[in-house]
């Protein structure tokens, strides 16, 4: 066969000759299949016999290249370190010695380009090496990455956290141990024996926090570009995943969370569940909004070069800590349920709402979101029932030890602190009640009220109105039907001060206040007659016999005993009742004065002068109408006193 000879320009020879240079190439054959392929080109042209060389050359440069390349990680790779020094050199941190982290990661860079660009795929032998080389090099930079990662984990600084946090207080105190157990921690908000619910942390919007140092994010986003274009991102995500769960766990017990067991929770006492109930709903914002996001963020800077890496990551990384805190809540939603958990089962329901939220945006993990879903239905539920049963408790509680002064009955402080503290939760309540209101279809208004209260606010009335039952019942246990009214008017005016001054009253309205003030008024319409009419009988002109000037003075010794003997009686006892509020206490003995004090002046001013003149006149006109208007102002303190106190005040 003849070798022919084209007459080609030089750019057109040029063209050809980049073009042979490639189809060898890319066919990727040994050298010897090469050589007789060079052989066939040169018979059809004997230009293309000057390919050998630029081969030849090309060939030995990147042989040249990966050896300079291979020696660096060999050097590196401590099982083949030739002397003491090398061992000693490459046992340093990556960060003390960036030159030569940096010439490995060159030298691993040289290595996949080499194998990308096929430089050397065509010689097996070489083939061989590089393979070994990036084990090699992927295995280093593993134990780096992973390195790397733990000495630069910033410890979270809880009291910088917590020093961010503000507070919503909410207080009650213990009761007296005149209730069941049921009843045992809700009294007067300013009581010296009060403790504080606090509805726990909320954060400022500047809130941020380093989860690794920052001057050590760009080494380890260089090493994970490495493993990744290697093909090791598989090894590279469960390095991180490993050690910032490790990282994340150590959050938790630093924000004082800790792992348990549903039954070990459920034998928790209250008390202690309660401080661990707290530290699990700051645990929980912190988490979310401080260790997730900051994880996020630290996933998007290091895994930049690839979105389904960086959701794998952070989910792997993210799980850990979001189940132990949904463990955490699994195990309060299905314990015991008790009066005094509501307030915290609301809190630990509205902080996790939120937390799910982010959780949706976070995670790709649909088990995560429906693990956390699944929970938060059970917290609500928890919730709703434990709301129920305090219900029912109210209703049915049965102390029947009555208040010995009259004054208001614990199970009122206790219910009325309660339900104060639960319109805080309105939102939550309403959405929780929305589907259950069977049990309200039993109230009554007559103004259509009911069409328009929110569901937590029908369940409020009900509530109310079954301690206004049960307090009914209670008044029942006093003998004396005055005392009896006293109980009633001290109770219902704790109520409706609760509700008036607070945002009960945009829950009940107006008109309920108004209907409960009304019925303040009768019970002390109903004290009066019952109590005051005996001793008003005594001032009553009939039966005396005759006019002021031929009375009986027989009958009017007698009717001035009875009113003395009526009113020191009263005196005696009712000093020793008790209406703790000042203004309603005022109004009684205004109430008192207005009906005793002109009767009394009035019947003294017609038949006080016949038994004046006679002997013994101060046996029987005892006290003068201003001294019976200062003993009045001794009614209702609660500290009774006794007959021989009973003097004349004014001579």
């Amino acid at each position: 066969m003849t070798t022919t000879t084209t007459n080609l320009g030089a750019g057109s020879e040029d063209r050809v000759m980049a073009t042979a240079q490639q189809i060898l190439k890319s066919l990727n054959t040994p050298k010897e299949v090469r050589e007789d392929m060079l052989l066939i080109f040169s018979s059809f042209d004997n230009r293309l016999s000057n390919i050998t060389d630029l081969i030849n050359e090309n060939s030995d440069s990147a042989g040249v290249r990966f050896d300079a390349a291979e020696k660096v990680i060999l050097q590196w790779d401590s099982s083949s370190s030739s002397s003491n020094a090398d061992a000693s050199r490459h046992s340093l941190p990556w960060e003390d010695s960036p030159d030569e982290a940096a010439e490995y990661l060159s030298a691993v860079d040289e290595i996949l380009h080499l194998v990308a660009d096929m430089s050397i795929r065509s010689d097996n032998k070489i083939m061989d090496r590089a393979e070994t080389a990036i084990q090699m090099a992927m295995s280093r930079l593993e134990d780096e990455f992973r390195l790397v990662l733990i000495r630069n984990t910033v410890p979270l600084d809880s009291e910088r956290l917590y020093g961010s946090i503000r507070r919503v207080s909410l207080s009650f105190a213990a009761n007296d141990g005149e209730i069941g157990d049921e009843f045992e921690s809700f009294a007067e908000v300013d009581s010296e024996r009060g403790c504080f619910h606090e509805r726990g942390p909320s954060f400022g919007d500047d809130l941020c926090v380093d989860l690794i140092n920052p001057d050590a994010v760009m080494e380890l986003k260089e090493i994970a570009d490495r493993m990744i274009n290697a093909g090791y991102e598989k090894e590279c995500v469960q390095a991180y995943s490993n050690v910032r769960r490790d990282a994340l766990d150590e959050c938790l017990v630093i924000l004082g969370v800790e792992k348990l067991s549903i039954e070990e929770v459920q034998k928790i006492e209250w008390k202690a569940l309660d401080e661990k109930m707290k530290k699990w709903i700051q645990a929980v914002k912190i988490t979310v909004r401080v260790l997730l996001n900051g994880e996020k963020r630290l996933c998007d800077q290091i895994f930049n070069g690839s979105n389904s890496i960086k959701e794998i990551c952070f989910n792997e990384t993210g799980k850990g800590c979001v189940m132990q805190l949904l463990n955490f809540g699994e195990a309060v939603a299905i314990g015991k349920r008790s009066s005094e958990k509501l307030f915290r089962i609301l809190d630990m329901f509205d902080v996790l709402a939120d937390a799910l939220l982010e959780f949706e945006m976070m995670f790709t993990d649909e088990y995560m979101c429906t693990e956390a879903k699944g929970v938060l239905a059970g917290l609500g539920d928890a919730a709703k029932g434990t709301f129920l049963e305090f219900e029912n408790a109210v209703k049915n509680e049965a102390s029947k030890k009555p208040m010995q002064n009259g004054e208001i009955h614990p199970l009122t402080r206790y219910v009325m602190n309660y339900v104060k503290l639960l319109v805080d939760y309105s939102e939550t309540l309403n959405s929780l009640l929305e589907n259950d209101e069977d049990e309200a279809d039993g109230l009554k208004s007559e103004d259509g009220e009911l069409e328009t209260m929110t569901p937590f606010a029908k369940r409020l009335l009900l509530l109310i109105s079954s301690l206004e039952s049960n307090l009914e019942e209670k008044s029942k246990l006093y003998e004396d039907g005055a005392l009896h009214c006293i109980f009633l008017m001290n109770n219902n005016l704790y109520i409706v001060q609760k509700v008036k001054d607070s945002e009960l009253r945009k829950l009940l309205g107006d008109n309920w206040v108004r209907k409960r003030r009304g019925s303040i008024r009768q019970y002390a319409t109903s004290y009066l007659r019952t109590c005051w009419t005996k001793a008003l009988h005594c001032l009553k002109d009939e039966g005396i016999g005759g006019s002021s000037n031929n009375a009986s003075k027989v009958a009017l010794k007698e009717r001035f005993k009875s009113f003395n003997a009526c009113f020191e009686d009263i005196y005696r006892i009712q000093t020793g009742w008790k209406v703790p509020d000042p203004q309603l206490r005022e109004e009684l003995r205004i109430s008192i004065s207005e009906k005793v004090i002109p009767a009394y002046r009035s019947f003294m001013g017609r038949f006080g002068s016949q038994l004046e003149s006679g002997r013994h006149a101060g046996k029987y006109i005892k006290y003068t109408p201003e001294d019976l208007e200062n003993y009045l102002l001794d009614l209702f303190e609660g500290s009774p006193l006794v007959l021989h106190h009973m003097r004349r005040k004014s001579t």
